[in-house]
């Protein structure tokens, strides 16, 4: 599947802002990020939580540089044949990658169907 770069932007923004007001109103010092490839130029992954769960903060606050959420779109073009597909695969990926800032890891994820 083809995309330029900013449409896929749009998309994920788009995704974004349809995931539940009560998901997304907890994030705190977080911000999305879309990004062609991981570092590996892999395009294995979809996405990735950079920063510390929520559940680790302890003397977490002011100053602390905010956490990445970055969506990879190579990967998810190569993995997707229409942009329905697209849509649903990035939705899944956005709540994947948010899970990990409240704390839920993979294992968790998987057996709640996100992983």
């Amino acid at each position: 599947m083809q995309m330029d770069a900013d449409t896929f932007d749009a998309l994920v923004t788009d995704e974004l802002d349809r995931l539940p007001d009560d998901m997304v109103d907890g994030l705190d010092n977080v911000v999305f990020v879309v990004e062609d490839r991981p570092e590996d130029g892999s395009l294995d992954l979809l996405g990735l939580y950079d920063g510390l769960a929520l559940t680790e903060r302890g003397q977490y606050g002011m100053g602390e540089l905010p956490d990445r959420i970055v969506v990879y779109r190579e990967p998810h073009l190569a993995q997707c044949d229409d942009e329905d597909e697209l849509r649903d695969e990035v939705h899944t990926t956005l709540v994947h990658e948010i899970a990990h800032f409240y704390g839920i890891d993979d294992e968790q994820l998987h057996e709640l169907g996100w992983a």
